[in-house]
Formats: structure tokens, C-alpha cells, sequence
């Protein structure tokens, strides 16, 4: 089933500190973070986003954390999102069964989110081309589970085109500058 803005959200997880700039393919996954980030706007999709214990780790890094001035991050100590009472509440105040998953470190809180959320029978599409792990080994590990276990993978530009189904949408100009 394909998502739809009506009954989706963006889960942006832990881009942050010193760890986010250890990432392979550091400049790609943040380009495209932006991009999904910015789509959320334009199509009225909820957003959130996470931080791993940010007094250890640093705080969600200013190339994410600009686009995302009007909302606050869920702090958790959990590798997992589903971990942290706060989150699972924020989330289900959407009332939405479709969740966009980006963010870091793929192999370990990325991947333990999606499997709990994929438990909790919400529908997962990871975007590739906006998570990433520090080894691109972990990365590709990671994606393999994933895609055991059910979550479709997909990429920024897939996804974004997904959401508009049609080049008539009132937003496809928008959306088309930030994913080209």
C-alpha cells in the first residue's frame, strides 16, 4: 500500500553530535534529511525527531536542527524510539499508521526502531539515501534486517513522488526543486 499525507509521519532519529559527522556518506544523508524534512512541511505530514542521551552524544546537529525550529526533540536513553513513553505517546496523538524513517545510526537505533514499530503493525518505509551508520558494512547489515523482518526501503525522491502521486499536485514544484 502506498502512503498518503493524510496518514503518515516523519521520523527524523538522532542526527546529532560529533557521531553525525562520522557517518559514511555524511554530506548525501544530510542533503536528503533536509529535503524529507522540508516534504513534511509542504505536504502537512507531522514530524519528529529524536536525540540519544544529547548530554553524552551533542545535540541534533545545525544542518537538521534549522529545519526543525518549531518542534522540540523526544530525548531518549533507549537505542529504540519505542523505548521512551514520550515518543510512543507523540506518536499515536497522530493517529497515523505510516511512518518515514531516516536518521542514524542505521545498525543500531534505526534498526531497533523500525523493528518495534513494525511489532506495533505500523508500515515502515525507510529512506536509503538518508540513513547512515559510521562502516558501510553495519549500513548495509542493518538494511538487510530491516527488509527481513518487513520494512520497504525506498529513497527521497521515490518517496516524495509517492506522497504527490500526480505532477498536478499544487506542491510538485516545490517538492521537485528540493529532491532534484
Amino acid at each position: 500500500m502506498m502512503f498518503t499525507p493524510e496518514n503518515t509521519v516523519l521520523l527524523v532519529i538522532d542526527v546529532q553530535g560529533r557521531l553525525a559527522y562520522l557517518m559514511h556518506e555524511k554530506e548525501k544523508i544530510f542533503k536528503h534529511i533536509q529535503a524529507l524534512i522540508q516534504m513534511a512541511r509542504h505536504l502537512s505530514i507531522p514530524i519528529i525527531y529524536t536525540e540519544q542521551v544529547p548530554e553524552k552524544i551533542g545535540v541534533t546537529i545545525p544542518e537538521i536542527k534549522n529545519s526543525l525550529q518549531d518542534h522540540q526533540p523526544i530525548i531518549k536513553k533507549t537505542f529504540s524510539c519505542c523505548g521512551e513513553p514520550q515518543f510512543l505517546k507523540h506518536l499515536s496523538s497522530f493517529k497515523r499508521k505510516q511512518i518515514i524513517v531516516c536518521g542514524i545510526e542505521t545498525h543500531v537505533c534505526v534498526y531497533q526502531t523500525v523493528s518495534d514499530l513494525l511489532d506495533k503493525k505500523y508500515s515502515i518505509q525507510v529512506v536509503l539515501d538518508a540513513i547512515s551508520s559510521r562502516t558501510k558494512e553495519n549500513n548495509d547489515l542493518a538494511i538487510d534486517r530491516m527488509k527481513m523482518l518487513g520494512a520497504v526501503m525506498t529513497s527521497t525522491e521515490m518517496i516524495a513522488t509517492e506522497l504527490l502521486r500526480t505532477s498536478a499536485h499544487p506542491k510538485f514544484k516545490e517538492i521537485l526543486n528540493l529532491i532534484r
